[in-house]
């Protein structure tokens, strides 16, 4: 799709935390935090109950060659925190353009974790994209909070697919221009 754009990812650097590329050992983890109930059901993309070999496919396509999405893990082992507390990512839309996904574990809701993440991962960034884009659904208040902390504007509603719902979820979609 944007293969002349993959490049390798950089760490990125926030306060309580480092934004680095996922690593296979994160598996345990990663798959701990998904099978919750809760926080698939707050995504698209993540299903429940969570399969076998789930998370090390999602792991393998977020360091494959190819892939259109970058994904970090937010690495807290720098600052006495879980080496893994949730991820953020970036998939590349078209050249100048991402969409922003993440999620923490459901112990670290309600922390500012994905607030910072998703803040440093703005600061940064690493796609140069001239837009950026997100969405959540209508019933994840907090999820949308994040975004307009992080400059985040509304654009509409829309709706989506959830795997772990089995259903169509009403969605608020933001925009976030980059100067």
């Amino acid at each position: 799709m944007f293969q002349d754009q993959i490049v390798a990812q950089p760490v990125i650097e926030a306060e309580r935390f480092i934004l680095r590329p996922l690593r296979r050992s994160d598996a345990g983890l990663i798959a701990m935090y998904t099978a919750d109930r809760r926080l698939a059901e707050g995504t698209r993309a993540i299903p429940h109950p969570l399969p076998p070999g789930a998370t090390e496919a999602y792991i393998a396509r977020a360091q494959g060659e190819t892939r259109a999405e970058d994904v970090w893990a937010l690495d807290g082992s720098g600052h006495g925190l879980a080496e893994v507390l949730g991820v953020v990512s970036l998939t590349r839309i078209e050249a100048d353009q991402s969409e922003v996904g993440f999620w923490v574990g459901a112990g670290f809701w309600n922390t500012g974790f994905a607030s910072e993440a998703v803040a440093a991962l703005v600061a940064a960034n690493p796609h140069r994209s001239r837009t950026l884009f997100a969405e959540v659904f209508q019933d994840n208040a907090g999820s949308a909070r994040v975004l307009t902390n992080s400059g985040f504007e509304y654009l509409g509603d829309a709706e989506c697919w959830s795997v772990a719902r089995g259903a169509r979820v009403p969605t608020w979609t933001y925009l976030r221009k980059m100067v």
